[in-house]
């Protein structure tokens, strides 16, 4: 489940003016979830949570997602990100530079996110270990033209559109070691307060994350289980998912099939392939409570990556255990 907070609107009333019967339902239902959404296809998006994934491979990576989250209710949450990470080999195989780009909406809010990254990478105890720092532009939008309002003149919400933007920073550092990848990040560093409007703002806690991967081969070296973990906690509230997934290799094909299960919230089914060198990934996500299997979240994964061949054969490679 991926969820974007809602606005922290400093009134006395918020519950009572919201009159719009799946509005409000939603609304509750996502007042205390994380900032951040969480995608299915956590390990392909990697550096949406941590930016010292950048440019570690000779390769140009371009990905693309979209989240649609809740379906089956009206003004639901849904994401969409694209992504591109490179190694800067104008400056040295040992730095990598990346951007991202993320558009979240649910009902009358919108959260717009630009981020520009850059990690280092070297060699240590015959692994990688990265280290990277994100520079955030963060862009919140209300449209209060779009309410229905019990009672006229409530100066807790806007009659129109309002916006507000600010600076934010994040942090993070893998390790990776022959099949093995470990990161811990830390997103949101100024805890920033958006104001929209005189009366409005939306308070965004620091949130910190925790990855894992290992590639298992099997005795078919056709075949082989990569398990992943995803965990966020941003210090109130926290998300995880275990991941497993059966990939099939031969000759530049792949195919991959596999289970996520978020603790006492989901499970997920996912799809994929790889098809004339892209990646197009599906996942259904349905929840084990609540809202019920019916109403789950929709996430598409699009992936392109070519090699840069910049130096010569054999010169800074190393292993990641992400599917990109």
């Amino acid at each position: 489940m991926s969820y974007r907070l809602f606005m922290k609107i400093a009134i006395h009333d918020i519950f009572k003016t919201l009159i719009v019967g799946v509005t409000l339902c939603c609304t509750t239902i996502f007042a205390k979830a994380q900032y951040d959404p969480a995608f299915t296809h956590f390990w392909m998006v990697e550096s949406q949570y941590n930016p010292a994934a950048v440019g570690n491979s000779n390769l140009l990576r371009a990905v693309g997602a979209y989240n649609a989250q809740l379906t089956g209710y009206e003004n639901s949450p849904n994401t969409m990100l694209a992504s591109v990470d490179l190694p800067m080999f104008f400056v040295g195989p040992q730095h990598g530079m990346g951007a991202y780009f993320m558009n979240d909406e649910a009902g009358f809010f919108s959260m717009k996110t630009i981020a520009l990254q850059y990690a280092h990478h070297r060699k240590l105890f015959g692994g990688t270990i990265s280290i990277g720092v994100e520079a955030d532009l963060l862009n919140e939008s209300f449209d209060g033209s779009k309410l229905d309002l019990d009672e006229s003149g409530d100066q807790a919400f806007a009659n129109g559109s309002v916006t507000g933007s600010k600076f934010d920073a994040s942090i993070g550092l893998s390790y990776c070691w022959r099949d093995l990848r470990v990161s811990l990040s830390a997103k949101h560093l100024t805890a920033p307060t958006i104001l929209l409007g005189e009366t409005n703002e939306i308070s965004v806690k620091r949130a910190y994350y925790f990855t894992a991967g290992y590639n298992i081969p099997l005795k078919n070296p056709l075949f082989s289980i990569h398990p992943d973990v995803f965990w966020m906690y941003d210090g109130v509230d926290h998300k995880g998912y275990i991941h497993a997934r059966l990939q099939y290799d031969n000759d530049g094909k792949m195919l991959f099939g596999g289970l996520s299960y978020s603790p006492s919230t989901s499970v997920a089914l996912i799809a994929g392939g790889k098809f004339h060198g892209v990646v197009l990934s599906y996942s259904y996500e349905a929840f084990t409570s609540g809202v019920g299997f019916g109403n789950g979240n929709h996430e598409i994964i699009l992936s392109y990556q070519t090699p840069l061949n910049i130096y010569k054969k054999g010169r800074n490679r190393h292993k990641s255990v992400r599917l990109l």
